[in-house]
């Protein structure tokens, strides 16, 4: 078995935490990492929003790319940007350990007040301007493209109030002064993996190596959680561009899973959620059911809604 390790990934401060993050795990089981950096698509194309250039791998395929070539051996991604259908020939080896799931509003105000008639908050997501219309229906969201950094300096630069990003991100870059309120996870559920990082692989690596890897990496709790809302995110046809969000949590005893799920209409009027739980094992088909619960209750319509007005656009 070879022992030099390839980890393809984006060259944002973010994604290069997450590399050697990955690389220290590899470093520590005796194995030798290299980190390569690869442009996405998603780190080139940054004056439109997600929707707009297409977002299934948006942030992965050139990643995967590299997996098929045998230029890298795995592919780093954040969980919640990797799209619902992984290509045949690959295959999500691990998903690490998972960080804290919750949105936040970062600013530079500290007296920060989200009551202001005037509120411009900032984000990419489409999940999160949906939910920001529901809930906070006052405040104007604006699109904030491109790294932390740079959504930070045009935070500061005065073009919104503040940002709303995964805590996450923000904690690993060591900006946690910057949050002013951490948004509840029952009502802003998160987006599909959030807070974990995924490891890509092909199917053609060597299963000794692959077996190695998983073992280094792999978080079988989170993993259990990430398999459940990823078989919802399948089922649900989603994506980045769509305005879905799940969560999965473990029991105490970790003998049993339950999935918050839903979807929300670009507008945000339209709110559709459900909470169903089922042994670990039977998690996927748990993924699967709550979907299609979620479509019989009016999921199909918002979809159909959505597809229209994008081909209208």
């Amino acid at each position: 078995m070879k022992t030099f390790i390839r980890i393809g990934t984006r060259g944002s401060k973010l994604a290069l935490w997450q590399a050697h993050h990955v690389a220290d795990q590899l470093s520590a089981a005796g194995l030798t990492p290299e980190i390569v950096i690869i442009t996405t698509k998603g780190d080139v194309v940054l004056d439109r929003s997600l929707d707009k250039i297409g977002a299934k791998g948006v942030f992965t395929e050139e990643l995967e790319e590299g997996l098929r070539t045998g230029y890298v051996d795995i592919a780093v991604h954040s969980a919640k940007d990797v799209q619902s259908s992984i290509p045949a020939d690959l295959e999500l080896l691990a998903f690490m350990e998972r960080e804290q799931v919750n949105d936040v509003i970062v600013s530079f105000d500290p007296d920060l007040d989200l009551q202001r008639p005037d509120l411009v908050l900032g984000t990419s997501s489409t999940r999160r301007k949906a939910m920001l219309r529901r809930f906070l229906p006052h405040a104007t969201t604006a699109e904030a493209r491109g790294n932390l950094q740079t959504r930070l300096r045009k935070l500061e630069e005065g073009q919104y109030h503040g940002l709303v990003l995964a805590y996450a991100g923000v904690h690993r870059m060591e900006y946690d002064n910057l949050i002013r309120y951490v948004l509840p996870e029952t009502q802003y559920v998160p987006a599909t993996g959030q807070g974990s990082v995924a490891i890509e692989c092909a199917r053609s690596l060597d299963p000794e190596l692959k077996a190695e890897l998983r073992r280094s990496l792999d978080h079988p709790a989170t993993h259990a959680c990430l398999a459940t809302e990823r078989a919802f995110l399948r089922t649900m046809e989603g994506g980045c561009s769509i305005p879905s969000f799940a969560l999965a949590t473990l029991s105490a005893d970790g003998q049993q899973v339950q999935l918050h799920g839903g979807l929300i209409s670009l507008d945000g009027q339209e709110f559709i959620d459900e909470i169903q739980a089922a042994p670990v094992a039977e998690g996927e088909a748990l993924g699967i059911r709550l979907a299609e619960a979620v479509l019989a209750r009016g999921g199909r319509q918002i979809l159909d809604s959505i597809r229209r007005e994008r081909s209208e656009v």
